[in-house]
């Protein structure tokens, strides 16, 4: 059986200055079958060309959408680039069929720890709740919704627990399969 082919969409504003998007994009780097796709690096201009985004994500199995949540969302361009890349005749409508049955996966950062992301807590709703907008991406557009892998409370992380992350991160790709098709 052949690896499943990884797409990661890293997007942080500054991955060098960022701990922790940094450590998880060198872990991503260093599974051999997924590619890391740094959309900051390659749209400084916020000028994103549809035709070989689309291209790239119709030959992954598995897109990795990587960024920190930045107020209850994510940075500006992932959502520049969904408007752009997601449209109607490729990724919905009647002949939008172009990531059915592939899966997306969110890997997410967040200042506040997870306790602060639930009814009662500091940020009121579930992480779940907040990336919902997400979910439904993919429902609309056919991809299998996986659950989300979560680095939270990131200033309390220590080396030692961000390197042990990074790996968990690293292991995640590297040994994920495609499902069967139903």
């Amino acid at each position: 059986m052949a690896k499943a082919r990884i797409l990661v969409v890293l997007a942080h504003p500054d991955r060098e200055g960022s701990r922790v998007n940094r450590a998880l994009a060198m872990a991503a780097g260093g599974a051999e079958n997924a590619t890391l796709h740094d959309l900051y690096a390659l749209y400084p201009d916020f000028r994103v060309d549809k035709e070989s985004e689309q291209a790239l994500l119709r030959d992954a199995d598995l897109i990795v959408f990587q960024f920190p949540l930045f107020w209850y969302s994510s940075p500006a361009l992932l959502k520049q680039w969904i408007d752009a890349v997601f449209e109607y005749g490729f990724a919905f409508g009647k002949e939008g069929t172009a990531l059915h049955g592939k899966s997306l996966l969110l890997a997410v950062s967040s200042g506040g720890p997870a306790e602060a992301y639930q009814a009662g807590g500091y940020n009121n709703y579930s992480m779940s709740e907040l990336l919902k907008p997400f979910q439904q991406l993919a429902n609309l557009a056919g991809l299998r919704y996986l659950p989300p892998f979560l680095t939270q409370g990131i200033q309390q992380l220590d080396d030692e627990a961000l390197v042990a992350r990074a790996e968990e991160f690293r292991e995640l790709l590297a040994n994920w399969t495609r499902p069967e098709a139903s």
